[in-house]
């Protein structure tokens, strides 16, 4: 049975404290989407995005981004973040624009300032890894 170690030292990070305000804000937006009956669209795209970010925050909290080596995880949490920016700047302008209620208006706001975060998430991220550095070798030198 192995045994899954959490990581104490993300948890105080400061990417770990934008995963975890966009999860929140993301819920919030979800909520207002979904307690205004809005269109599903806006709705789905606030649930995917809650989903998703908590996955990437246990992914990071559990350290199986080391164990699971088949994905480079930093790269796919930032191109996560980028089409989640991308979507939520379309859908949350039209929700705003639209207004159908105030719900989906506050949703628009929300999402707005989930994009903020995404972004922010994306520009943390990309500081973090470094494509062109120094390789370690993976196989014992003779």
């Amino acid at each position: 049975m192995a045994v899954v170690e959490v990581d104490r030292g993300f948890f105080r990070s400061p990417r770990a404290a934008l995963k975890i305000a966009r999860t929140l804000l993301a819920f919030v937006t979800f909520v207002c989407f979904a307690a205004s009956h809005s269109h599903g669209a806006y709705t789905a795209l606030a649930a995917m995005e809650t989903a998703i970010t908590a996955l990437f925050l246990l992914l990071y909290l559990l350290k199986l981004d080391k164990k699971m080596r088949c994905l480079f995880w930093p790269l796919a949490d930032i191109f996560n973040s980028v089409i989640a920016a991308l979507f939520l700047f379309i859908v949350c302008l039209f929700a705003i624009i639209l207004k159908a209620n105030d719900g989906t208006l506050a949703g628009g706001v929300l999402g707005l300032l989930l994009l903020v975060l995404c972004v922010a998430d994306a520009v943390v991220l990309s500081k973090k890894i470094s494509l062109d550095g120094p390789r370690r070798r993976t196989t014992p030198e003779n």
